[in-house]
């Protein structure tokens, strides 16, 4: 299972079958062993799981896992821990880790809930990325969106002060709700006003370049933790 189901309460994602292709399923054989992290109900210590004490950043929800090698690889000095619950996804990402040679990765294929909740230690984050959640864009699926009120507050318990949360979203509606999520919060502060510069260090997906191209919007927004 990759949530407990006696934890009764509304999720942001849904489990579905996803077809492994044969270089996802021996990227899990040769890089699973190292590099995915099993999902256990105790506080996990990352300088042993990275091999080394570097600033942590947590990508949340990671995809097929592009932007996440690529802003690990950019980035050598900080180590990322990336949570996914979709399996294809987790073994795309493995495979680039061993096609690139990336050491600064760890994964965990768990509902991140329960990874913040029991695994990650409080002030033990220097950054959070969620980039293009779900957007359930149907007024009645809303309230599955990930970024509501108490888990934004819960992930502040997580960061480090002077740590920071960068979201990203190419739907406006929930880029105004994640604004005013996270300008409601009193244990953050923007680092712009209202939404930020898309910085550097993340790239456009080939998605995002076909919205962009449409005429779509893209909002990030950038929040330090006091």
């Amino acid at each position: 299972m990759l949530y407990d189901p006696t934890e009764h309460r509304i999720r942001s994602f849904v489990t579905r079958a996803g077809r492994l292709s044969t270089a996802q399923a021996r990227a899990f054989e040769e890089h699973g062993p190292k590099f995915l992290i099993e999902y256990k109900k105790e506080t996990l210590d990352l300088e042993q799981a990275f091999g080394r004490k570097a600033p942590v950043v947590l990508e949340i929800g990671f995809g097929m896992g592009d932007t996440t090698a690529h802003i690990a690889k950019l980035m050598p000095e900080k180590d990322f821990l990336g949570v996914e619950v979709h399996t294809p996804g987790v073994g795309s990402l493995l495979k680039q880790i061993g096609e690139q040679g990336i050491d600064n990765l760890r994964l965990v294929q768990h509902d991140v809930f329960e990874v913040l909740n029991h695994t990650i230690a409080d002030g033990s984050l220097h950054g959070v990325h969620v980039f293009f959640p779900d957007p359930w864009h149907k007024a009645r699926h809303n309230k599955r969106r990930l970024i509501q009120p108490a888990f934004v507050k819960l992930l502040c318990q997580k960061i480090a002060p002077g740590g920071y949360l960068h979201l990203a979203t190419d739907w406006e509606d929930y880029a105004v709700q994640m604004l005013e999520v996270l300008s409601a919060e009193p244990e953050l502060v923007n680092t712009a006003e209202g939404y930020a510069p898309q910085p550097a260090y993340r790239p456009l997906t080939k998605f995002e370049n076909r919205g962009i191209k449409l005429g779509h919007g893209v909002w990030d927004l950038v929040f330090t933790r006091k």
